[in-house]
């Protein structure tokens, strides 16, 4: 035992302080959050406050981590096959304002994409359009680094749209189709109706809400008791 006058040492110090900051990082990632109370019907609705997060192409990994690079898993994800990585990079804007340690999502993909929320986007100097993942379409960029390189992206910075992702045999509960808006009303001591949550179907996704972090802490997910995805 370690008695109250004993100095710590430095590198007992130090590795504990980076397994605290490792467990805060891994759950900024994705909160999952599944009260009992849900209309989900044959499966349980979860919703995910999905924090800041980046996505690569494979070139653009080795750009930002040398050549060869391959993403590292730290931690799955809700759907399967999705992870987050043990990469991470800092996200650079136009006044010159830095998000440092911002994670990358794997696995790799056909286009890089930076998600952030609109008080992101304020701190960066962003004005951020609402997208789906994937349309870049009049989006602006920002710099990336990494430790071995930096990426200019001269597009591909998003706030993403709240969005549903649903099986089939969701589909068929809610009575909706692909592309189709719903509301999700969130139960409890700051709950709230969120207005066009796109419905975005897959044959081989779970049930799962993801709003971004302005928005999970806005109705304060934690404390919800109930959920429910309505027409």
């Amino acid at each position: 035992m370690v008695s109250a006058n004993t100095p710590l040492d430095r590198n007992v110090v130090e590795k504990l302080v980076r397994e605290v900051l490792r467990d805060r990082l891994i759950g900024k990632v994705g909160d999952l959050y599944r009260p009992a109370a849900h209309n989900g019907g044959p499966n349980p609705l979860v919703v995910n406050v999905s924090a800041r997060h980046v996505h690569v192409t494979q070139e653009d990994l080795e750009v930002l981590f040398g050549p060869g690079t391959k993403l590292t898993k730290l931690k799955d994800l809700y759907q399967e096959g999705e992870f987050a990585s043990e990469q991470q990079v800092n996200i650079i804007g136009p006044r010159n304002r830095m998000i440092p340690g911002v994670r990358i999502l794997g696995p790799c993909r056909n286009y890089t994409q930076v998600e952030l929320s609109y008080t992101d986007g304020i701190f960066l100097g962003l004005e951020l359009p609402l997208r789906i993942s994937g349309n870049h379409q009049d989006t602006p960029g920002c710099i990336l680094t990494g430790p071995h390189g930096a990426l200019n992206m001269k597009a591909g910075v998003i706030r993403a749209e709240r969005h549903v992702h649903m099986h089939p045999v969701d589909l068929a509960h809610f009575g909706v189709k692909d592309g189709e808006y719903m509301k999700l009303k969130i139960d409890g001591p700051c709950g709230l109706v969120f207005e066009r949550v796109k419905v975005r179907q897959h044959p081989k996704v779970k049930l799962e809400v993801h709003i971004d972090t302005d928005e999970g802490n806005a109705c304060h997910l934690p404390t919800a008791t109930r959920m429910e995805l309505v027409k």
